[in-house]
């Protein structure tokens, strides 16, 4: 891994190596109060908005905010309601006329700093604002820390499914500070672990057993095995972006899950109801019992995924969501709205074992319906 400008005191450095669009994941304890410095050295930047949300602002928007404001570098800051549902047109004009009155210009920064509510819009904004303006990724939820921040999928949900309005654009540059983890709710950090399960889970059967040594150490925020599991997660990720950056083949790995996860998100209205993180981690499950339904892995696979995400304390069947539950006709509707749906098929992340998964189409509408049925049968 090299870095464009060479490594930083600290920190671990991953580079994602997209020829022109090439940048640098920064990772360590302790980034966030040298980000105004990073951000010179590295983008030779002249003006920066920042946008980020009421919580996140709370805790750290005047650490950011300060050395930019201290030399009339800041050009606006603001701040969103805090939620998924968050996501959406008005708030997206919103955040594109505050940068327009600011007077951002092409050669200007956009800074998202949050979680991937404020990352995916802002990331959207920042593609869209004057046909293209460069941001950057500062995220500080441990879910955005390693899976959102990275790739440059930017977008807003609709009623009718999650992110299928978006586009493609890369960060110029994106800095993890493990140490505002720190400040994340419980229910938030166990949210973002099912993203560092999956990557285990897709493609790496030793750092999925790693995980299940180590999750407590890692839930407990200590240095040396957070450093770990963000910097693995963020690897992963970033060399399956290298080989497919707009998700035609292999990217679409890791979307384990989130077929599932995402039609669970839109049944609960993208409400508290329902994380996106907790949405994933009942969606593996899902996936990983599909599996062994249609007698692709061992059986017991699904029940050491499901033990493993329910001791950190993550949903593992439709059942643990609050309220009343969807009916299988209305969440295979909503997998219909799944935008990598292909001629109508739905498009599913299946597993041969732990570590080893694979893209599928063949699996018919009228087989999903019935797993789901029997699956909710059994809740």
């Amino acid at each position: 891994m090299t870095s464009i400008t060479g490594p930083v005191t600290g920190a671990t450095t991953v580079h994602v190596a997209l020829a022109a669009r090439a940048y640098d994941v920064l990772i360590g304890h302790g980034l966030l109060p040298r980000a105004a410095e990073l951000l010179g050295e590295r983008l030779g930047l002249r003006r920066v908005a920042i946008v980020t949300d009421g919580n996140v602002a709370a805790h750290h928007l005047s650490t950011l905010a300060q050395p930019f404001e201290a030399d009339g570098r800041l050009r606006d800051t603001i701040i969103l309601e805090p939620g998924e549902a968050t996501k959406n047109f008005s708030q997206l004009a919103h955040v594109c006329e505050r940068l327009l009155a600011a007077g951002v210009e092409r050669g200007d920064v956009v800074v998202a700093l949050g979680g991937g509510v404020i990352g995916d819009l802002t990331g959207f904004a920042a593609a869209i604002l004057r046909r293209g303006v460069r941001f950057v990724q500062i995220p500080t939820s441990l879910l955005a820390q390693v899976d959102s921040s990275v790739g440059g999928k930017t977008g807003i949900n609709s009623p009718q499914g999650k992110n299928l309005i978006g586009a493609f654009h890369q960060a110029s540059l994106v800095i993890a500070d493990t140490g505002v983890l720190t400040t994340l709710p419980a229910r938030e950090l166990r949210a973002g672990y099912a993203e560092v399960a999956k990557y285990g889970l897709l493609g790496d059967a030793a750092f999925f057993a790693w995980l299940e040594v180590h999750a407590g150490e890692m839930m407990a925020l200590q240095p040396a095995a957070i450093a770990k599991a963000v910097s693995r997660s963020i690897e992963m990720k970033a060399r399956i972006v290298e080989r497919d950056e707009t998700e035609i083949g292999e990217r679409m790995l890791l979307n384990l899950g989130h077929t599932f996860g995402h039609a669970l998100e839109a049944f609960t209205g993208y409400s508290s109801r329902l994380l996106h993180g907790e949405g994933v981690a009942i969606g593996m499950c899902l996936a990983f019992r599909l599996s062994e339904e249609l007698g692709l892995c061992v059986p017991q696979t699904a029940a050491r995924v499901a033990a493993h995400l329910k001791a950190v304390g993550l949903p593992t069947r439709i059942a643990d969501i609050a309220g009343a539950p969807p009916d299988s006709a209305t969440l295979l509707r909503l997998m219909g709205q799944d935008k990598k749906v292909a001629d109508g098929r739905l498009t599913f992340i299946l597993a041969r074992a732990i570590g080893d998964t694979f893209v599928t189409r063949d699996v018919t509408a009228a087989r999903v319906q019935a797993f789901l049925a029997s699956d909710l049968a059994q809740s």
